[in-house]
């Protein structure tokens, strides 16, 4: 019996999914850096986006399902679970405007806008100095 189990429920006869990391594009703009993040199916319940300690960005996801059919007689030979995990640390640059960076999730996609701070103009900051 073990021989059929093994022969039907082989990697080589059932394909297994594999996990990989989303997809992330950071676009620089005038004034803001934006990120996107490909999470097909994913809700915005299912991310965590903050700043650590250092100042830096953390996007967390996590999602749980359960493939699971109600109603059925006889015993499992075979049962998934899907579990999705993901954490990314992405270092900002100086000029990112750490308090005003926003987020929000569309069509499967996590966005995330990080604002440049407004840099003074040199010649704005060319004045005399009187010597007394």
């Amino acid at each position: 019996m073990s021989n059929i189990f093994n022969d039907i429920f082989d990697d080589n006869f059932m394909v297994r999914t594999s996990t990989t990391a989303p997809a992330i594009n950071v676009v620089e703009k005038d004034r803001s850096y934006e990120l996107e993040l490909a999470a097909p199916g994913m809700t915005k319940e299912d991310f965590n986006v903050t700043l650590d300690n250092e100042g830096d960005l953390v996007i967390k996801m996590e999602k749980k399902a359960e493939n699971k059919e109600e109603g059925e007689k006889g015993h499992y030979l075979r049962r998934e679970w899907n579990y999705t995990k993901f954490q990314q640390t992405m270092l900002l640059p100086d000029d990112a405007d750490r308090e005003k960076i926003s987020a929000k999730v569309e069509h499967g996609v996590l966005s995330v806008s990080i604002p440049k701070i407004a840099k003074v103009k040199a010649e704005d900051t060319n004045r005399l100095i009187e010597i007394q």
